[in-house]
């Protein structure tokens, strides 16, 4: 349970102005009090005396004063947070209610790990632009601990991903969605494909394009090299981008760790290989989440409804999508697929 507002936070809430806010979210990017007072259009002396109006109402520092630079205290940083996140709010609520008030549908900004992209949160963009034609929809691709970032800073309406940090689990709510298996794969032309009952320990020799350290999947890698005994690859290039993935192994001899969902029809249509490789761990499932104690808007609640419904249907698929009629992928090695 929150603890009432005291006498002194009444105060606070009572003098707190939206430039106030304002001021603390620019100086948060910048640092720079002259350019901050650029961007609200006024003079660096007004600017000032408003963060020292600030300062004096929460009875504290928030920026120390260096030659070049203005550095957020312990205090100021916890401002600059809960101030960007007052602007975006407001923000927010202002395009959406000019967007409702002219007769349109507003927006929705979501964020999605590349796996969920592929299959499960398209499906459910399709299916809100039939509902609602006028929605604008932002679709944002990346791992989740950026997206989590942005999530916390009301850039996003709700992420499709995992959470990475312990803290995020009292700031997000969180629906399991969906598993996410993974495929090692290559370009259609690599020599490994000529190779039976490869293991883990047969690829370390080779180069690998990885996604970024903190990611699930990354995770996942280097704990199933440790496995064997064996240092991770020295030869690594680290992307998110499943685009740019696809470029460098349909041009080099490099491997891959991929989710199963963001590769298995670039497999399919003979652009890449599977090598099958037999994986022991697995990823926690991805989910939809979104921001403790907010009611979502009636778009982002209607997207939610269709997330699920396309994940239990992606869930079906899966289960035969070996047994796709016309699929002839691309594969070696005889062990289990690492599902």
């Amino acid at each position: 349970m929150s603890r009432p507002p005291t006498v002194h936070d009444t105060t606070v809430l009572a003098r707190l102005r939206f430039k106030h806010l304002q001021l603390l979210d620019i100086l948060g990017r910048t640092h720079n009090l002259r350019i901050a007072a650029e961007q609200m259009h006024m003079t660096q002396p007004a600017a000032t005396k408003i963060l020292s109006d600030i300062e004096t109402m929460l009875g504290a520092p928030l920026f120390e004063r260096l030659p070049r630079d203005m550095r957020p205290t312990d205090l100021g940083a916890l401002s600059l947070r809960y101030a960007s996140r007052a602007v975006a709010d407001l923000g927010k609520f202002v395009s959406e209610f000019s967007m409702l008030k002219n007769g349109g549908y507003g927006h929705l900004a979501i964020g999605a790990i590349t796996a969920s992209t592929a299959q499960v949160v398209t499906a459910a963009i399709k299916e809100i632009q039939q509902q609602r034609p006028a929605l604008i929809v932002r679709l944002i691709e990346q791992s989740s601990d950026q997206l989590a970032l942005w999530l916390e800073e009301k850039k996003l309406d709700l992420m499709v991903g995992r959470l990475t940090e312990a803290r995020q689990q009292i700031l997000f709510d969180v629906e399991d969605l969906s598993a996410e298996p993974v495929w090692v794969v290559v370009g259609r032309h690599h020599p490994l494909l000529k190779c039976a009952n490869l293991e883990i320990a047969d690829l370390g020799s080779w180069s690998w394009i990885l996604y970024p350290p903190a990611t699930a999947i990354r995770h996942l890698f280097d704990e199933t090299f440790a496995a064997t005994g064996l240092l991770a690859p020295v030869g690594i290039v680290e992307t998110p981008s499943i685009f740019s993935t696809l470029e460098l192994l349909q041009s080099t001899d490099m491997i891959s760790l991929q989710p199963r969902a963001a590769v298995e029809k670039y497999v399919a249509n003979g652009l890449l290989g599977q090598l099958v490789v037999p994986i022991h761990r697995t990823m926690s499932n991805y989910g939809i989440i979104t921001r403790k104690n907010e009611i979502p808007s009636h778009a982002t609640q209607e997207f939610i409804a269709l997330l699920r419904a396309s994940a239990a249907r992606h869930g079906h698929h899966h289960a035969h999508s070996a047994d796709r009629p016309g699929a002839q992928p691309v594969t070696a090695g005889t062990a289990h697929r690492p599902d």
